[in-house]
């Protein structure tokens, strides 16, 4: 086994990486945001998830604010190297619309269909 190396991913020309949010247990996907080297290695070392806000160009812990918490369970990324995925346990909605997943819309049959409402 060798060690790891944040360095070693692909990172995009911003210098970012996908990382898919993915509840350990139910195996949902929750949300997809982006890391960067720093929120990667913040990740693995905190055991707290962490991404880069394009917006902000800053890193955010989430749940820092929410208390929507994503706590590590495992990391992995793709055989290229340039897409991670954290597998988590959420405390509470993953989404910031207040939803337990960003992917709470499907098209079927053509038509536009929303699967969940807000949490309360």
């Amino acid at each position: 086994m060798e060690h790891f190396d944040a360095a070693t991913l692909r990172y995009n020309n911003d210098g970012l990486i996908p990382a898919i949010a993915q509840d350990a247990d139910s195996h949902d996907v929750l949300m997809m945001a982006w890391m960067n080297q720093e929120a990667v290695e913040k990740t693995l070392a905190t055991g707290r998830v962490t991404y880069f806000s394009r917006s902000r160009q800053a890193l955010w812990v989430k749940g820092e604010t929410s208390g929507h918490v994503q706590e590590l369970v495992d990391l992995r990324y793709d055989c290229d190297a340039d897409c991670i995925l954290v597998l988590i346990h959420q405390t509470g909605p993953a989404c910031h619309t207040n939803r337990r997943s960003c992917f709470y819309r499907a098209v079927r049959n053509g038509q536009n269909i929303e699967l969940s409402q807000p949490e309360k």
